[in-house]
């Protein structure tokens, strides 16, 4: 049986769609040593006892504090040797998680994969036309697309939560400083759902302002 691998699901009001559902049963396909770890942001639906009945552990903040806390609070409750993190809204490919562990090498870091745009089937006519997607599958540091030896945050520290979007970039730009590799695969893992909420959608503006300042941060090294 492969290490322990702690998928690390950031949610708030996942029962929409029932993309939640969807998440973890994509995640349970694997077919891997899993545990999954949904954190949940003070939902005010039903997210909690969804992620309790498919017997995932549940971390639950006692008031709002953003998706990049949530990613914080899945780690400090980690025990697997290998963290992965998962949008709540996204579908993993069968295999994919196999294929990401069976990849890395002792000076690998992390492995990374594709991500494929799809919209998502609620999402109406007129929603699409006015929705471009990457027709084609591509790079890019998502959730789900890469699987992370847990040690790379005993070097590096966790996520900075001042950075509400933008987080991952500063912590491949730590991964960098350190010397820490992450391979990249030629595959897709994961199905990155598009539709009317998306966080990277509803939040552009905070986007743009985190992207700016990390920016800024590296060019001052």
């Amino acid at each position: 049986m492969n290490d322990l691998i702690s998928v690390i699901i950031p949610v708030k009001n996942g029962s929409r769609g029932k993309y939640l559902n969807q998440a973890i049963e994509g995640i349970q396909a694997q077919n891997m040593n899993v545990e999954i770890i949904v954190v949940d942001d003070c939902s005010t639906d039903n997210t909690v006892e969804i992620a309790q009945s498919y017997g995932c552990k549940v971390v639950k903040h006692d008031t709002p504090k953003g998706q990049v806390s949530g990613k914080n609070s899945g780690l400090k409750a980690a025990c697997g040797k290998y963290i992965l993190f998962h949008d709540h809204d996204d579908i993993m490919i069968e295999g994919a998680l196999k294929k990401l562990y069976d990849e890395f090498e002792p000076d690998i870091m992390a492995t990374e994969a594709k991500v494929q745009d799809w919209y998502s089937p609620d999402l109406s006519d007129e929603e699409r036309a006015r929705t471009l997607i990457k027709q084609e599958p591509y790079w890019g540091l998502f959730t789900g697309a890469i699987l992370i030896k847990k040690e790379a945050f005993d070097k590096i520290g966790l996520f900075n939560e001042a950075v509400q979007t933008g987080e991952i970039i500063e912590w491949q730009s730590k991964m960098d400083s350190n010397g820490l590799k992450i391979k990249k695969i030629d595959f897709v893992s994961t199905m990155r759902r598009i539709h009317s909420t998306n966080f990277g959608k509803t939040h552009q503006n905070t986007e743009f302002k985190n992207y700016a300042a990390i920016l800024r941060a590296k060019l001052r090294k």
